[in-house]
């Protein structure tokens, strides 16, 4: 799959409502540039694929939002909506807040979002440049969903 090709595919995946299969977002994954943790400060809105995965019920039961990159040292992985519209960090439901780091993942370096209180990381690629696809990694009991991981997207806000 060439660049055109993943864009085009990712664009498609996210539409669908359900059905989504980890395998063809694998191969988006793949075929997207890197990019770098100091490129993608700013605030974020985030959304997932429809793949089934556990993890789409906590995010929607929280309120997510997205994620706000301050500084390398100071992201913001879990910015939500209270009960009158207003964003903030839920630091608790994060426990903790998080970096941002360059590190291999599948064999490539990407921007990558390391939790501070969890063995959790959000990987990223680049889909254009208001768009990054990301992929939650860690520790299997808390990211992974029938041997699957928790794909997701964010853009710029």
């Amino acid at each position: 799959m060439d660049i055109d090709q993943a864009r085009s595919t990712f664009h498609e995946l996210r539409g669908r409502e359900s059905g989504v299969s980890p395998d063809e977002l694998d191969a988006v994954w793949a075929a997207l540039d890197t990019v770098r943790a100091e490129d993608i400060l700013g605030s974020w809105k985030g959304d997932d694929f429809a793949t089934g995965h556990r993890l789409h019920e906590k995010l929607f039961a929280s309120r997510w939002h997205g994620k706000t990159f301050h500084s390398l040292e100071d992201a913001k992985p879990l910015i939500c909506r209270d009960a009158d519209g207003n964003l903030y960090s839920d630091v608790k439901g994060g426990n903790g807040e998080a970096s941002l780091w360059n590190i291999e993942f599948r064999g490539e370096v990407t921007a990558t979002m390391v939790y501070d209180g969890a063995p959790i990381f959000d990987h990223f690629k680049k889909v254009d440049d208001s768009t990054l696809m990301g992929i939650m990694n860690g520790k299997s009991a808390l990211v992974l969903d029938g041997g699957r991981h928790y794909y997701f997207l964010l853009e710029r806000d």
